[in-house]
């Protein structure tokens, strides 16, 4: 069974769930595939038409951003690289310079440790691309892209034009753009009034409302397994963010690739199966659910708890590569108070 293909039982299982225990509210879900991934919207309560009114809404706003943020297919984000590489200035938008300062901010924050301005080494490795294939790239042109230093903060903004010190800076949002989705994703559905409702993109989701003034119930998806290896609630305004090995990923001599590189090294992690991060509060959840996942999976299990901390991030959960679950004291707890019952089931 296919990565996409489990997220959706997984959610179809939790959803039943809800069914079974919650009346008179029903839960309306559309599904679609966006951003290289499955996504899902579920809408509680109001009539089906609604629901389905509210959740195209939302796959049409998804549909823009895959589009306009598309890492190697034409798209505005493919033009500013090539002008990076060009050594030119670049005519964006005001929504494109946001998230580009807001990324630097993340980057900054990590140590450099996020970073999307290493797209060349992420197309070396085979990764800009929908049919995933094993790669040996040369450890001289691994060491070349290294050397080049592309950095977010080699950026400039005049306005809503853009420019680069650095022409070897190529974006890829692949690790950003997501949880900006389900930002953009929960302001639609607040706008038109939802009682409650849950978006998942390729694991990353956020809640909005309570259904029945219960809490959300979501499952984190098992890195090795089909189904949940645990479960979490979320109520009003939280997002949780996954960042796994087993999605985008190649294996080769016996070991598997994943798709999140190393900028230090110029090669993909394979000491950790799985990050997850809870994040709340504020009209920017979502992006910071999926952002500041990527600096704990690339720290690893040495460092993880040391980068959480540099980032703020209080509910970590990190799988390594040999099974082994670790997580800080806020996230054992509420994983502990989920397995306890007694709230409503995604």
């Amino acid at each position: 069974m296919r990565p996409f293909q489990r997220m959706l039982v997984l959610a179809l299982l939790c959803l039943l769930g809800l069914a079974a225990c919650q009346r008179p509210g029903a839960v309306h879900r559309t599904r679609g595939h966006v951003f290289g991934t499955a996504v899902e919207v579920s809408i509680y309560g109001g009539s089906p038409e609604r629901a389905a009114a509210l959740s195209g809404a939302v796959l049409n706003e998804f549909d823009r951003l895959h589009h306009k943020y598309h890492a190697w297919q034409p798209s505005m984000l493919t033009s500013l690289n090539d002008a990076i590489a060009r050594g030119e200035p670049f005519t964006a938008d005001a929504e494109m310079v946001s998230l580009l300062q807001s990324a630097t901010v993340v980057a900054d924050r990590s140590g450099n440790l996020f970073n999307p301005a290493i797209g060349r080494l992420i197309r070396l490795w085979g990764f800009q691309s929908s049919d995933i294939a094993p790669q040996a790239p040369a450890a001289a042109d691994v060491r070349r892209w290294l050397d080049a230093r592309p950095r977010l903060s080699d950026l400039r903004y005049d306005g809503n034009t853009i420019s680069s010190t650095n022409k070897a800076v190529m974006i890829d949002l692949g690790g950003y753009a997501k949880g900006y989705a389900l930002d953009r994703a929960a302001l639609i559905l607040r706008q038109g009034g939802v009682e409650a409702a849950l978006v998942n993109v390729g694991g990353n989701v956020i809640a909005i409302g309570q259904p029945g003034g219960r809490a959300w119930r979501v499952g984190i998806q098992d890195p090795r397994a089909d189904g949940a290896l645990a479960q979490v609630d979320l109520r009003d305004n939280e997002a949780m963010g996954t960042s796994g090995d087993y999605q985008r990923y190649f294996l080769k001599d016996g070991k598997r690739h994943p798709h999140i590189i190393d900028p230090c090294s110029g090669y993909p992690i394979d000491l950790v199966a799985s990050v997850t991060i809870i994040t709340a509060g504020g009209s920017d959840a979502g992006l910071r659910s999926d952002g500041n996942s990527k600096p704990m999976f690339i720290t690893g299990p040495a460092g993880w708890e040391a980068m959480a901390a540099q980032m703020g991030l209080a509910e970590v959960m990190l799988i390594d590569a040999q099974g082994k679950v670790h997580a800080t004291a806020a996230m054992g707890a509420r994983l502990a108070a989920a397995r306890q019952g007694g709230v409503v089931s995604k």
